[in-house]
C-alpha cells in the first residue's frame, strides 16, 4: 500500500511539474495564456469528429473526455475507449464506441459540445473530465456545476452515465485537493450513477506504464486503464445489451 501511494504521489508531482503549475496561485485565478505556456497534460491531436458508426443495433457509447481519453501519442485503436470496446465484445457485451476525447478539454468545454454528441442518441456516456479544471485551480463550485449538468443532460437524453474519478497534485493546498477528489463520489451519489474511483488506478506514477512526459499512459498503460473501466461499463450496459438481442 505504501509503495502504491508513493507511486501515485510521484505521478501527481510529475503532472504538476509538466504543466508548470505554480503553488502560489490560488483557486479561481485566471489560467496562464496558452500561447505563452502550452498545457501538455491534456493536449492531444484527437479529432472532434466521431468516426463513422458501424454495427447498427449495438449500444452506442460516447467517451467524453480529454487527452487521457483521446490517447495522446497513440493511435486511436490504442486508446482505452477502443480497448474497452474490444474487451466488452470478447465478454459478450458488444458496443459501438465513439472516442470524444479532446485535448485540453475542461468540464465547460465538454458541456459546450455535449448537445451535438447527444444528437447521436448514445445509450451511454462515459464522462472523464475535470482534470484540466483542477490543474488550473478553477473554482470547485464551477467544476461541480458543469459535471452535474453534463450528467443531467445525458440522462435527460436517455443515456446511462458512467463517471470517471480524477485526482490532481496538491499545488493548490490540501483543502482544494480534497474538495476536488470529493466531487466525484458526491456527484455519483447525488445523481445515482456509477463511479470509477480513479481513472488511472494502477497506472499513475508507474514509470513503464507512462510516456516520457510521465503523465499520459503508454499503450500498455492504456490496456490497464481499459481493464479498470470495462467492468463498470459492462455492468451498466448489461440490461441494454440483453434487450438488443
Amino acid at each position: 500500500m505504501r509503495r502504491t501511494l508513493s507511486a501515485l504521489t510521484l505521478f501527481l508531482t510529475l503532472l504538476a511539474a509538466a504543466l508548470g503549475t505554480v503553488s502560489a496561485c490560488r483557486p479561481g485565478e485566471p489560467a496562464p495564456d496558452r500561447a505563452a505556456r502550452p498545457e501538455p497534460a491534456l493536449a492531444s491531436t484527437a479529432s472532434t469528429t466521431p468516426p463513422p458508426v458501424s454495427s447498427a443495433g449495438l449500444p452506442l457509447v460516447i467517451f467524453l473526455g480529454d487527452s487521457l481519453t483521446a490517447g495522446l501519442g497513440l493511435s486511436a485503436d490504442q486508446a482505452y475507449p477502443a480497448l474497452v470496446e474490444a474487451k466488452l465484445a470478447k465478454d459478450g457485451v458488444p458496443i459501438r464506441a465513439i472516442n470524444a476525447g479532446v485535448s485540453g478539454d475542461t468540464t465547460a468545454a465538454g458541456l459546450a459540445r455535449l448537445e451535438w454528441l447527444l444528437s447521436q442518441k448514445p445509450d451511454a456516456v462515459v464522462v472523464g473530465l475535470g482534470g484540466n479544471d483542477g490543474l488550473r485551480g478553477l473554482p470547485i463550485e464551477e467544476i461541480d456545476r458543469n459535471l452535474r449538468e453534463i450528467v443531467k443532460q445525458a440522462k435527460g437524453a436517455g443515456a446511462k452515465v458512467l463517471l470517471l474519478g480524477m485526482q490532481i497534485p496538491p499545488n493548490y493546498g490540501p483543502e482544494y485537493t480534497k474538495s476536488f477528489a470529493d466531487l466525484y463520489p458526491k456527484i455519483a451519489q447525488d445523481l445515482d450513477i456509477p463511479l470509477v474511483p480513479f481513472l488511472l488506478e494502477g497506472v499513475g506514477g508507474i514509470e513503464n506504464l507512462n510516456q516520457a512526459d510521465g503523465i499520459h499512459p503508454t499503450a500498455e498503460g492504456q490496456v490497464k486503464v481499459a481493464a479498470t473501466v470495462a467492468p463498470y461499463l459492462e455492468t451498466l450496459l448489461a440490461p441494454t445489451v440483453a434487450l438488443s438481442r
